[in-house]
């Protein structure tokens, strides 16, 4: 694989593997040196795909598949991928979400449940198993989750994501405090709008707004948020723990009067 070999050595796992974003970061991890372990609950072609391409270029790579919204299957799910690793698992990123659109006043409560369950249980529970596992190995491990912009934007429709997302990013922070003494760093990334096959023709003008929000003029691509991962498991942060790295090309930096 190319790239400078940040994270050479590494066996990483990387949830929600078969959608852009997670394509994305599993990419990028392979082609600075880590072993990959895809997880993914449905997308299982997609995965697949992205483990041939990283194997082929002479990485390492894994599919394997569990639902996040069980907690033994979350803990089972680390548990695979370290000992797929040769007993070691050095960084995981919490890439897995859903974003379904719902206005609040028809939100039923096992609509709401759906998308917390996802999005923020299933980080509670894989971030547990994984920093228990890191505590006994030498180097701790690191921890990122993938949380959106819209943790700080809410957007209307979008009131379970934005609340999960939101508390994504205090879980980390705390996880940070409870977790340093084992030796396991935790932070999480938010991105704004980013690339996908039949965004631009479903969504037009949201996508111009966004380009025209830009502060470089463009959506974020996958690598993007791969590129702020890849950081994040290196030694390039090995004093950044409890933060959130804002991935929007300057967006959220824009006035809003």
């Amino acid at each position: 694989m190319s790239g400078p070999g940040l994270l050479r050595g590494q066996v990483a796992l990387v949830t929600g593997a078969g959608g852009g974003i997670g394509r994305g970061i599993a990419r990028r991890f392979a082609e600075e040196g880590a072993a990959v372990a895809l997880h993914c609950r449905t997308s299982t072609a997609s995965a697949r795909k992205t483990a041939g391409r990283i194997r082929r270029a002479g990485g390492a790579a894994v599919v394997l598949r569990a639902d996040l919204t069980d907690e033994d299957d979350c803990h089972r799910l680390v548990a695979e991928a370290a000992e797929w690793g040769g007993g070691r698992l050095t960084a995981l990123v919490n890439n897995a979400g859903v974003q379904p659109v719902q206005e609040l006043a028809g939100m039923t409560a096992a609509e709401w449940r759906r998308v917390v369950d996802t999005n923020l249980t299933g980080v509670f529970a894989c971030t547990q198993a994984a920093a228990l596992l890191m505590r006994g190995q030498d180097g701790g491990g690191t921890v990122t989750h993938i949380a959106s912009v819209e943790a700080r934007h809410p957007a209307p429709a979008h009131a379970h994501y934005c609340a999960s997302k939101a508390a994504v990013v205090t879980h980390a922070r705390s996880a940070a405090q409870e977790y340093g003494p084992w030796g396991v760093r935790v932070n999480s990334v938010s991105p704004g709008l980013v690339e996908r096959e039949g965004l631009a023709e479903a969504w037009p003008e949201g996508v111009r707004r966004w380009r025209r929000a830009s502060a470089v003029g463009r959506l974020g691509r996958p690598e993007d948020v791969g590129d702020a991962c890849v950081f994040l498991a290196s030694r390039l942060a090995s004093w950044v723990t409890g933060h959130d790295l804002v991935v929007d090309g300057g967006t959220s930096a824009r006035p809003t009067w």
